[in-house]
Parts: C-alpha cells; structure tokens; sequence
C-alpha cells in the first residue's frame, strides 16, 4: 500500500473525529485500526490488545469525561522506516471537562488534552500503534497535579500548545524525497549530538527554535532559553542510551520525515542513571527508562520547531512516586 493511501487513510479517521460521537468513534476505529491491532497507550493504559478494547477502555472513557468533545489535528504526515509504512499525527482533544478522567476532577471548563499518534500500516490498516497524551498538562491545567517542584509549572503554563507557525502541519499531500531524507538526516544528526560536553546541537538549530515541551517540563522560546533548560537536564542524568541499542531494553519505533516534517518515537526510547533530583523526586542512582516522542518541523537548514511528549507518569512510577495514587490521596 502507498504511503498516499495510508495517509488517506489517516486522514479518514482524524476527519471522523473532529466532532466525535459515541457510535461514529466507535466506526472509524473500526475502519482505521485492524481488528487485533496491538495498541501502546501511555500509563496508565499502558497495552491495550485490539480495537475493541480501544474503544472501550480510551475512546468511551474520554468521551465520558468530555462534553461536546472535539478532535484537531494539526500535524498529521506519514512514510517508511525499516521496511514497514508508517503514519502519525498530533493535536488536542477539546471540550467541556464534566466527568473524571483518571482520577482527575472535572472542572466544568472548556480543557484540552494533547495527543500524538504513530501507526505502522498494512492494507490502509493500523496494526501497530502508539499513542502518547499528556496527562500531567491537564493536570496542570485543572490545578490538581501533585508535584510542587516541576519545572513546567513555573513557566507559566497556559493549558494549550499552538501548531506549526506555517500552518502547514497536515501533510496529506506527496512531498519530495530528496527533501523528506534531508530533513531526517538533519534531525537524526542532531540526535545524536544530545548530552554532548560542546552542547553540539547547538549549529542543527534555528536561533529563534520553539520548543513545545511535555508540560511537566516547561517550553521555551530562543535557543538560549531551551539550553537552560535542556543543559540541566541532560546534567541530571549520566550514561545516556538512546535508540535500539541491544541489550539496553530501549525500543526505538520507528523515525521517518514527509517534506520538512519529521517524528520519531520509542518504547522505551531512552535510559540513563538519575544522579541529581528530579520532578521532586530525590535520586536513588537508578537507570531510568522513557517513553519518548517527538515531530519536528525544519526550515532550510535548520530545525525551527519542536513538539515533545514524555510519558512523565511511568518515569515517576519508575522514581516510585504513583501520580494516580497520589491524586486519589489527595482528593480523599
């Protein structure tokens, strides 16, 4: 199948849940997902084995939780990586919070609840998936997340991160190859100048970079704001492994661009040893493993923009600190 169909298909299905109901959800993951898809969640979710319990334990329960809830995509593109083909995609659910999600207390207030996807494909038909959100950014928002020292929470949070400031996020269209590999070569070589002594992927950025953070981390504006923090955090942690590397327990899924646009994602995707404090947890000198995403957008030469999750919950699970439990605490 060409990636032109698997986008179509995509598309088909983000388009059915701008203003989802219940019985019209239930449909379209029925047409998008194959019927024993194995679907990754983040924690709590965590595995989830075929549509029919993606409807039920995800889509029902959010749609429960949100009325008048709406779906906006506003990155969405696709391609190949090691053999297989590749879809993703990344907005917000929107709508009023007027239930509990997760032991999260409704407000009564428009909220919104960032996702990202990533689908590997076969005959126009998810069969491997990845969804990441970022609960503690409603947490936040709502006023109930549980950990004073966040970084994400002295920035000034707002509840809501904006698209591309090009406003070409949704790739539904054929781009070129030779600027599809350009880009992922620029983005996969400034990976790997990460945690580095001379902060080499400084030159791999834009001056006036936007980087759009998991809300537990904060976001920044200007490469001089995301050194301040991105420096600090790499200091927290040592003996950095990233990708699949064997033996490491990290499983990177898959890295793939479409034009100036280009994701990765892994399951784990990174571990390194804590050695400083982090999320207001003390270090226990223990290996750490993330779930980790992200899309880019480049601009020439450079990467411009930068949409991140990280699946904070099972980190601090990790730490031993049960967010969920902590929030059941507290509203006790």
């Amino acid at each position: 199948m060409s990636p032109v169909s698997d986008k179509a298909a995509l598309r088909t299905y983000c388009e059915a849940l701008h203003s989802p109901s219940p019985g019209a959800s239930a449909n379209a993951a029925n047409g998008f997902f194959a019927p024993d898809a194995q679907i990754d969640i983040v924690h709590p979710f965590n595995r989830i084995d075929g549509v029919e319990r993606y409807v039920e334990d995800f889509l029902t329960p959010l749609q429960a939780a949100f009325k008048h809830l709406r779906r906006s995509d506003y990155i969405a593109f696709g391609g190949a990586f090691e053999g297989g083909d590749w879809v993703t995609c990344t907005g917000y659910y929107t709508g009023k919070f007027a239930a509990p999600l997760l032991g999260i207390q409704p407000t009564g207030t428009l909220m919104h609840l960032r996702f990202g996807e990533f689908h590997r494909m076969e005959d126009a038909r998810a069969v491997e998936s990845y969804v990441f959100l970022d609960i503690p950014e409603l947490m936040i928002a709502a006023g109930q997340w549980p950990i004073r020292n966040s970084p994400g929470r002295e920035r000034g949070f707002t509840g809501h991160l904006p698209g591309p400031t090009t406003q070409d996020g949704l790739q539904w269209h054929e781009n070129d190859p030779a600027r599809s590999a350009a880009s992922v070569t620029m983005v996969t070589d400034m990976l790997r100048s990460l945690a580095t002594r001379d902060e080499a992927w400084r030159p791999h950025w834009h001056q006036d970079m936007l980087w759009y953070g998991p809300a537990a981390f904060g976001s920044f504006s200007g490469i001089e704001d995301f050194a301040g923090f991105q420096v600090p955090f790499e200091n927290t942690f040592s003996e950095w492994i990233g990708g699949s590397v064997p033996g490491s327990r990290t499983r990177h899924f898959t890295r793939f661009a479409d034009g100036d646009y280009v994701c990765s994602g892994g399951w784990p995707s990174l571990n390194a040893v804590q050695q400083r404090p982090f999320l207001g947890q003390a270090s226990k000198g223990e290996r750490l493993y993330m779930r980790v995403c992200d899309w880019w957008r480049c601009e020439g030469e450079k990467i411009a923009e930068n949409w991140v999750f990280v699946d904070v919950p099972h980190v601090l699970m990790q730490m031993g600190f049960d967010v969920f439990a902590e929030l059941e605490r507290m509203r006790k």
